[in-house]
């Protein structure tokens, strides 16, 4: 009868370098997950505008990151235009001026008819007082734009925002009488919305007439 052995399981040892190399792997993996949490947190915990109990960085103002490098100028101050808008109540009328520019918007429903480009009789009153304005700043320059809203073709828009803004000339021009005023008329359609044409009153909006020229005797402008 032979006696019997016990086994004995054996675990092989560990090498250094493997044990070096999950650690580094260990690492590595909270390092990255460290990483995205940091940029989690740079999203502002308050809504913007909110007032803040937390005092400012202080700054060193001889710090040589702020300083200029040898060289550098500055560049050339720059005024900003400031643009004035004032709107009638229900936005028939809309006047719009800077420094440079005067521009009124006048909605189709006050001047047209629906679908149409005759001038109804309340019209000729509201061109009369742009004149007034167009003769107190003397400007040698005047363009007439029209404008609709998106519903029914492009081209049709098209067709009647110009016959609207030619309507709008043919009264403004002969109340100015000054030699050398030119004239820019154009019919854009629905380009250049002023307000959503998803709803009746931003269609409303859209549909309209601009006259714009240059304040003080110029010659220029912005485009209206």
């Amino acid at each position: 009868m032979r006696a019997t052995t016990p086994c004995v399981r054996r675990t092989p040892a560990r090498r250094p370098g493997a044990t070096v190399l999950a650690a580094l792997v260990l690492f590595a993996g909270v390092q990255v997950t460290g990483a995205a949490g940091a940029r989690a947190d740079e999203v502002p915990s308050t809504p913007p505008g909110t007032e803040s109990t937390v005092p400012p960085p202080e700054v060193d103002g001889n710090s040589p990151g702020l300083k200029m490098r040898d060289g550098a100028t500055l560049a050339a101050a720059k005024v900003l235009p400031l643009i004035s808008i004032v709107e009638s109540e229900g936005g028939e009328e809309r006047r719009e001026e800077t420094s440079s520019n005067l521009k009124f918007a006048l909605q189709a429903e006050v001047l047209f008819g629906k679908d149409s480009a005759r001038l109804t009789p309340s019209a000729n009153a509201r061109i009369a007082a742009i004149a007034e304005e167009i003769k107190k700043q003397s400007a040698a320059k005047v363009r007439i734009f029209g404008f609709t809203d998106n519903l029914g073709s492009s081209a049709h828009g098209d067709v009647l925002s110009k016959q609207r803004a030619d309507a709008v000339h043919k009264v403004l021009s002969p109340l100015l009488t000054a030699a050398g005023i030119t004239y820019e008329i154009r019919g854009y359609g629905e380009q250049y919305p002023i307000a959503d044409n998803s709803t009746e009153e931003g269609r409303k909006k859209n549909r309209r007439v601009e006259v714009s020229f240059p304040r003080g005797g110029g010659g220029g402008g912005s485009q209206g």
